[in-house]
């Protein structure tokens, strides 16, 4: 995913506190064209494990597994953060807390769409401390359904997210791997070593 590290690079903007700010072509404006990317990125990698289902949490991860799930020619369902009134019948649920936002939500998704015969990708916008992708996965288990893998569109490598996932004893694939933010630059994991 070169031209997505490459937008990583050009594109991001480095806040204080590890933070990554990623807004004009993720998680504000959308760049549909590397968002198709992605999903073809991903779509690749999990082609051969029978996938039914691609999850995610709204409203990031949404454009990176839609695009996925049009590859997989599979729905793509998305953990809502609020109970909204037209959801009358029985969900999930876990809390998910936010690194970025520092907050936690109380995550839900209706059982009529996530049952024991799904195969599912979980994919999520960015892997930190691994708290979504570990909420999703926690959602896949009450259901009694397979997680085949969790597709990552940026990693922060220098938290703990990824062992914390690969603990679970899940398979990750990020697309984007970042080693360090700092000094108000993007450091990608493999750059400068020889």
């Amino acid at each position: 995913m070169e031209k997505l590290q490459q937008r990583v690079k050009e594109d991001g903007v480095v806040i204080d506190g590890g933070i990554l700010k990623v807004d004009s072509f993720l998680n504000h404006q959308i760049d549909p064209e590397l968002m198709y990317e992605v999903g073809e990125t991903i779509y690749d990698k999990y082609k051969n494990e029978g996938v039914t289902k691609v999850l995610t949490i709204e409203a990031s991860g949404i454009a990176p597994a839609i695009m996925a799930a049009l590859k997989f020619k599979v729905p793509c369902l998305f953990a809502k953060k609020s109970v909204p009134s037209t959801l009358t019948e029985e969900v999930y649920h876990t809390d998910i807390h936010s690194y970025t936002k520092n907050k936690t939500s109380h995550v839900v998704v209706s059982k009529r769409f996530l049952n024991e015969d799904d195969r599912v990708v979980i994919i999520d916008d960015f892997l930190a401390n691994g708290e979504a992708a570990l909420g999703l996965y926690n959602l896949v288990q009450q259901a009694g359904a397979t997680c085949v893998g969790v597709g990552i569109v940026v990693e922060k490598s220098f938290q703990p997210g990824k062992q914390r996932l690969l603990d679970a004893g899940l398979d990750v694939t990020s697309l984007c791997e970042i080693a360090a933010l700092d000094n108000g630059k993007v450091t990608l994991v493999g750059e400068g070593e020889h």
